[in-house]
């Protein structure tokens, strides 16, 4: 197999986190300019692209600012800065558990995702990393779903990025998981959960198929409230989107606050933090493939629903786990 080459290094700065965009020229084509591709590839509107060609604001791999009239050369890569719109800020602490010249753990609150993606980029677990920790090759080696809680492992070193990605790909890490959901002494627990999970794009909750299962899931129950909810211990030996999410809703416990899962609800505000799906990340234990020492991190955050459950079922907003 031919292996890709890696991405030239970008001439602009981050940004607020946040890297450049790179437009590669394709081969072939009948524009004549590199404005002209660049106004038909990214719809952009009526005279945008002439404006920041205008401002110097797309530049070559040199970082020259690209002229109205450079000629197309296929193959070429220019950078710009995207104009990015307003995100409600994550009001919450991240808190970083652990760091080394390696890696970076960091405890992420509900509702900030992982990384750059789709409406969040700059409140996003990467970006506010690189920002505060001075970090800007920092990059995730796994990714929790913005409205989940709990432990995330970054990467220091580009170089190393392979070696920590593969402990997730090979199954080498332990992960466990706190979850408040209903009690149900009719399910018989422990457990583990096994089923085929599709997830299709464009699609926002996930759904269990017919078929050779790709996801499992062991469930534990560990305490529970007189005329409350209960408390338990996941542990996905898989990594299916919503994995967890669709396991316990599929047991007939879905885990509390949550807006897709047994069904979709409508959207909340993004400015809504009011009640946090009630999931956690809450252990990480591998060997570094690095440096060989053998981590075990373990969130300090109490998901808000068991340790105050008429807080979290409330209108208050007071602190999130």
């Amino acid at each position: 197999m031919r292996r890709r080459s890696p991405a030239p290094p970008s001439p602009l700065p981050q940004r607020d986190g946040i890297d450049a965009v790179r437009v590669k020229l394709p081969q072939g084509g009948a524009w004549a300019t590199v404005r002209d591709h660049l106004v038909e590839r990214l719809a952009a509107g009526d005279g945008v692209i002439d404006e920041m060609l205008a401002a110097g604001l797309i530049v070559d791999a040199v970082g020259r600012a690209v002229p109205r009239d450079r000629a197309y050369v296929p193959g070429m890569s220019v950078w710009f800065h995207r104009d990015l719109p307003y995100e409600a800020p994550v009001p919450f602490p991240l808190e970083v558990v652990y760091r080394d010249e390696h890696v970076v753990v960091a405890d992420k609150p509900h509702f900030l995702a992982t990384t750059p993606r789709g409406s969040h980029i700059t409140q996003t677990a990467l970006a506010r990393l690189r920002r505060e920790l001075g970090l800007p090759t920092l990059s995730a080696a796994h990714r929790l779903d913005r409205l989940t809680a709990g432990l995330v492992l970054f990467i220091v070193r580009p170089e190393e990025r392979g070696a920590y990605q593969s402990l997730f790909r090979d199954r080498l890490i332990t992960k466990e998981y706190e979850a408040v959901a209903p009690y149900d002494p009719s399910i018989a627990l422990p457990r583990v959960v096994r089923s085929r999970i599709v997830k299709e794009r464009g699609v926002m909750a996930a759904r269990e198929v017919e078929g050779e299962p790709n996801a499992v899931s062991g469930v534990e129950l560990l305490d529970r409230q007189e005329n409350g909810p209960a408390r338990y211990r996941l542990r996905p030996r898989t990594g299916q989107t919503h994995q967890l999410r669709v396991h316990m809703a599929s047991l007939g416990l879905p885990i509390l606050g949550d807006p897709l899962y047994p069904d979709v609800r409508d959207p909340v505000a993004a400015d809504d933090f009011r009640r946090p799906l009630q999931l956690l990340a809450c252990a990480l234990e591998f060997a570094d493939p690095v440096t060989g020492l053998a981590h075990r991190f373990v969130s300090e955050r109490v998901l808000q629903a068991w340790s105050s459950y008429e807080v979290w079922a409330g209108t208050t907003s007071e602190d999130q786990a």
